[in-house]
């Protein structure tokens, strides 16, 4: 499956973006998926991420209340709200996907077999 992320962009302190995580090769229904994010100079993070069905979302404490993960199996797509933006939440995010074996996302980079390219998401001060 290929994944392609999209809606980053500059936004000011206390901003929202809504970020896509589209599929094309096949569904994306059988898969568990995660957003990670990227700063310069930083390790990537998990962030967030949701069950194959939907049911069950995971977040990471810093943005607890701030994101929202949901998906639509109908278009094929992954959605992450990020709202209240502050400048540490700069950097590059990405969507990911876990093979279709496993009805549950991890917050563990490796345990994903499909990466997008990433979006950027630069909020100012």
């Amino acid at each position: 499956v290929q994944l392609q992320a999209s809606g980053g962009g500059l936004v000011q302190a206390g901003g929202s973006l809504r970020l896509s995580c589209a599929a094309s090769g096949r569904t994306l229904k059988f898969n568990a998926m995660g957003w990670f994010r990227q700063a310069p100079g930083k390790e990537r993070e998990f962030v967030a991420a949701i069950s194959r069905s939907g049911d069950n979302t995971y977040y990471t404490d810093s943005v607890k209340g701030r994101f929202t993960i949901s998906r639509d199996n109908a278009k094929n797509t992954v959605y992450l709200q990020v709202s209240s933006l502050k400048p540490e939440d700069t950097a590059v995010y990405y969507c990911a996907a876990r093979g279709t074996s496993f009805t549950q996302p991890t917050m563990t980079a490796s345990d994903y077999d499909y990466w997008g390219q990433g979006t950027l998401v630069t909020v100012s001060s």
